[in-house]
């Protein structure tokens, strides 16, 4: 049943909300369950406040900027609360040969001394994405589109994020907030932009760019979708499925009180276009935060297929269905949580900050509290499969732990009861580093690729990788290797390290590996350097 949609005016724009009862009724298998009679709610129907069509990247100048280095504060979301630590029972206790991957381009991306950057904030929340011709690297504050066969830059880069919004107008064009996240929808041959635009006091503020063309530094469809002055809209993330674009966030009240995720779905056929688009949203309860959205490599879902979204909890994965229908909002509906039983673990530094380095006290920042992006999607064979890892204690003692990286293969998530865990392990070697700050992609064969940072408190942070074909052993992953190693220590009491890392797949081929994520060249605070690396796994043409 349907309770009767109701509109809203609020600070003059027209917020339409419409309740949707969607019931999930799990009969509790070994592999998920629903709780018996959960009802979504409401969902919230806005318009994007305002959209045009931007002139052509290449040809605008690059917004100014502050040059006062600021650490972006971490707003945690609530952790699991554990009576005691456990045991890991997935911990990989062998060590298989060398990932055998055949390696492509390994270049400089946006950071200090790279193509006349400094850096100005720290973390970097260092992402990219890879497209047809290009690959779109995106840092706090600045971006940069590079030429995917050769690395290197194009003219007129790296820009400040704003620049994008040039005569747009509002607070997408004058404010550089950052949370950049780029995404390649490989489908439709677009780049889609985003970050967010939240001044003290709101309005808080999404900022999305589509491009026009497969060329990264052509024209955009822009966009601004508006939070009102209470929710501020952190740590977005996006992801691509054919019926929109779907990001999620961690609502803050006023910037401060955890008020749990939103869930929203953008009208991507609309954004595609140019035309006016809309947003259909979910507010979870402050029970939930970090939800990923589902993201596809390869081929689409099956038709009709809902957007995939998962968070964890103790020993547990939670999985949403969100099925978005844009002729009539009342059809649309948020099913679940649907709870994934998963081998016990134990959040990384409790989810703050205890990854050592050489020749410094200050210990860098796990963010073990959540599931790291992206949450990789792909349809296999006719299988739904989801590919995501998050940051756990592996071994050590309590006063020097060692972290590694808890990785799973999900499959058939649009079962009843959510999707089964196919595989699950913890990557951490025995070499007394810790590991984390993921992030993890699957190919058009199967093969799985892991990118990561490593330090301890011998080895500076570093860029490795590691992989896995399908024939390797159930929840192993091959021995690691190195993109990036580091040249210094992040000190001066600087703990925040990323947010997120970003490993795609190619569009073209399907099997090219790209990763990207932070280093430094010499020990000192504000003064972090980004790489680029691509790679093949054994067998992909």
């Amino acid at each position: 049943m349907f309770r009767h949609g109701r509109v809203l005016v609020r600070g003059g724009s027209l917020v339409a909300v419409v309740g949707a009862l969607s019931l999930t009724i799990a009969p509790g298998g070994a592999h998920g369950q629903g709780p018996a009679g959960s009802a979504s709610p409401p969902v919230e129907v806005t318009p994007a406040i305002q959209h045009d069509v931007s002139p052509p990247l290449r040809d605008m100048h690059s917004a100014p900027r502050s040059d006062v280095p600021r650490e972006r504060p971490l707003r945690p979301i609530p952790a699991n609360v554990l009576a005691h630590e456990q045991a890991d029972p997935v911990v990989q206790s062998t060590t298989l040969p060398n990932v055998s991957s055949t390696a492509g381009l390994n270049f400089a991306g946006v950071g200090n001394g790279d193509y006349g950057f400094a850096p100005n904030a720290a973390p970097p929340d260092t992402n990219g994405a890879v497209g047809a011709t290009q690959y779109v690297q995106w840092v706090n504050e600045s971006f940069a589109v590079f030429d995917k066969a050769t690395g290197a830059i194009a003219a007129g880069f790296p820009k400040t994020g704003n620049t994008l919004w040039t005569g747009f107008g509002g607070n997408c064009e004058t404010r550089n907030d950052g949370d950049p996240i780029v995404q390649y929808d490989k489908s439709a041959n677009r780049w889609v932009l985003t970050q967010f635009s939240v001044p003290s006091g709101g309005p808080y503020e999404q900022c999305i760019a589509v491009s026009t063309t497969s060329d990264a530094t052509g024209s955009y469809n822009r966009y601004a979708f508006n939070y009102g002055p209470t929710q501020f809209v952190d740590y977005p993330k996006l992801g691509v499925w054919p019926d929109g674009y779907y990001i999620t966030y961690n609502i803050f009240n006023n910037g401060s009180t955890f008020a749990g995720a939103k869930l929203c779905a953008l009208n991507r056929t609309a954004m595609l276009n140019g035309a006016a688009a809309t947003q259909q949203c979910f507010q979870l309860s402050s029970s939930f935060g970090s939800v990923l959205p589902s993201d596809v490599d390869g081929a689409a879902p099956p038709a009709g297929s809902p957007n995939y979204m998962l968070n964890f909890g103790t020993n547990s994965l939670n999985e949403w269905k969100f099925h978005v229908d844009w002729a009539t909002s009342a059809n649309t509906t948020l099913t679940g949580p649907f709870s994934i039983p998963v081998a016990a673990f134990t959040p990384a530094c409790n989810g703050g900050a205890c990854i050592p380095q050489p020749g410094t006290t200050t210990k860098l920042d796990s963010l073990a509290d959540r599931l790291m992006y992206r949450l990789a999607y792909r349809n296999l064979g006719g299988t739904e499969r989801l590919v995501v890892n998050h940051s756990v204690k592996s071994g050590g003692t309590k006063r020097s732990e060692i972290d590694g990286l808890r990785w799973y293969e999900l499959r058939n998530p649009n079962g009843a009861s959510g999707a089964t865990v196919f595989q699950q392990g913890t990557y951490s070697p025995t070499d007394g580093s810790s590991r984390w700050m993921g992030s993890i992609a699957m190919d058009k064969l199967g093969n799985i690729a892991l990118g990561y940072s490593t330090s301890s408190g011998s080895l500076f942070p570093s860029i490795r990788y590691t992989g896995r074909v399908p024939t390797d052993p159930s929840g192993t992953m091959q021995a690691e290797n190195t993109i990036k190693a580091g040249g210094g220590s992040q000190t001066g009491n600087l703990h925040r390290w990323g947010d997120y890392s970003s490993m795609t797949v190619d569009p073209v081929d399907d099997c090219t590996f790209w990763f990207t994520s932070e280093y430094l060249k010499a020990s000192g605070s504000f003064n972090w350097s980004t790489q680029i690396g691509s790679f093949k796994m054994p067998g992909c043409p």
